[in-house]
């Protein structure tokens, strides 16, 4: 069986979503509250989230943010709107899928399969340093030092950063880079990299764009020879 941690504060979806899973692999944990879903989180760890955005006391882009800071849980957001910006919001904050409302069970169900075969497969623990001039990445705990000192990025900067630094000198586009990063396509429309490519310029000092440079049309190249 697998535990899932709902977050959702409409009951008649809440009973007919786990009413449904119940019937499948999975258990169901279910909290109505965004401020009290972190707390539920670390007592009782799920193998995934399924999370509304519309939460009483806290939003949950917020929760989904506080969940990705330390955890690496697929999450899954059940949205309300049509149009593309939960989406991109949810993929900075570091959400793996979204289901929209109105939720059709079996859709769900086979989204929550799709996002646990992605992390059944576990690799052998990732010991490597990447060094680049004054830039080191450590991937046993996920660390970042530039010029010397630590460097905080969140999880998506450093998976970010990780998957660049891994193809240094090589251009990868904006359809590879979430493909390696969260395993979807890009649609043409997604801003999350282009976004937080600006956030990871800002934090080494790359106002010219010479570290991770944009090749237009193309997409993003990361310059080995450049972080000194």
């Amino acid at each position: 069986m697998y535990r899932v941690l709902l977050v959702e504060d409409d009951p008649r979806l809440a009973d007919l979503v786990t009413e449904y899973l119940s019937g499948y692999e999975f258990s169901v944990d279910l909290v109505t509250r965004g401020d009290a879903a972190l707390e539920h989180f670390k007592a009782n760890p799920p193998d995934i989230v399924v999370l509304d955005l519309m939460l009483p006391g806290m939003d949950g882009m917020v929760v989904c943010r506080q969940i990705r800071d330390v955890s690496e849980v697929p999450i899954l957001i059940l949205t309300a709107r049509e149009d593309t910006y939960d989406e991109v919001s949810g993929l900075e904050q570091g959400a793996d899928d979204f289901v929209n409302k109105p939720v059709q069970p079996r859709v769900l169900l086979a989204r929550l399969r799709a996002l646990l075969r992605r992390t059944q497969t576990k690799a052998a623990p990732d010991t490597r340093m990447l060094e680049f001039g004054q830039l080191r990445i450590m991937t046993n705990d996920r660390s970042v030092t530039w010029r010397g000192q630590p460097c905080v990025l969140s999880n998506t900067e450093y998976k970010l950063l990780l998957v660049l630094a891994e193809a240094s000198g090589r251009v990868l586009s904006r359809d590879e880079l979430l493909k390696k990063m969260r395993g979807i396509e890009f649609d043409g429309l997604d801003r999350s990299i282009d976004n937080c490519i600006s956030k990871l310029r800002r934090k080494f000092d790359d106002t010219l764009s010479e570290k991770i440079k944009t090749v237009w049309g193309e997409g993003y190249l990361f310059s080995p020879s450049a972080w000194n």
